[in-house]
């Protein structure tokens, strides 16, 4: 294990119920390694940006916090600003040396935070290790790290863990497709990921920060709203990074 904890950054707007599940399967990460099967795992803290939320979300993290015993439980409030803003904020009071942006609708599975940190430590020349997942109903399986297909398409979720010193920070400025737009500039900045070949996480799909998935044969159909804004965050990130469009 690393010397500093892992940082869980978990930004949250108006996700009360999700944020309560997001936090229990925290608690619930256990160390796989041998001598130490089912051994709680907490070299970690927890920073969580209260992004403006108008629900009772601040009463769940409250309500959580005595949970987390000798477990750092940073608490960050702030006016709404969006996710890549919060984000940005959990990061500048980050300590680990990897850090994770949990989002407040993923359940991880007991093993996750254990698997990304033993891939980090035998993959040296890794700079992320990320996994499969699954989105609702939908299994995104994924695949080994390739230049050319994070070139051509997103694929890799944001909840993956970081080298700290690799990270380079959110733009701002994009309000979709912000995890495509991370890992192309940790791309640009010659940092690769390493994939984990299971699903190690659920993404709840009531109100997530994940952009929307829409099945493809819907792409068939360019006039429906979803499918247009999707393109139009495509382009916007093709041409932030001199893809060919």
């Amino acid at each position: 294990m690393p010397n500093n904890p892992i940082s869980i950054i978990i930004p949250v707007y108006n996700q009360a119920q999700e944020l309560k599940k997001c936090l229990e399967s925290i608690l619930m990460q256990t160390l796989l390694r041998q001598g130490y099967c089912g051994r709680a795992y907490q070299n970690y803290e927890i920073i969580i940006v209260n992004d403006g939320s108008t629900d009772n979300t601040a009463d769940a993290i409250s309500e959580m916090q005595p949970k987390f015993k000798g477990v750092r439980y940073k608490v960050i409030n702030q006016k709404n600003q969006g996710s890549n803003p919060a984000r940005n904020r959990g990061a500048d009071e980050a300590r680990g040396d990897y850090i994770i942006f949990w989002d407040a609708d993923v359940i991880a599975k007991p093993e996750m935070l254990a698997k990304m940190v033993d891939a980090l430590e035998k993959n040296t020349q890794a700079s992320y290790a990320y996994s499969s997942f699954i989105y609702g109903w939908k299994k995104f399986k994924l695949w080994p790290f390739n230049e050319d297909k994070m070139r051509a398409m997103p694929y890799i979720h944001s909840t993956s863990l970081i080298r700290r010193e690799h990270f380079p920070g959110w733009d701002e400025k994009i309000k979709r497709l912000q995890d495509w737009d991370l890992w192309l500039t940790m791309l640009a900045e010659g940092h690769s990921g390493m994939w984990i070949p299971e699903y190690l996480f659920t993404v709840l799909t009531k109100s997530g920060t994940i952009s929307q998935w829409i099945p493809k044969i819907f792409y068939k159909l360019p006039w429906l709203k979803g499918v247009k804004k999707y393109k139009e965050a495509v382009s916007i990130i093709k041409k932030k990074h001199k893809l060919n469009i």
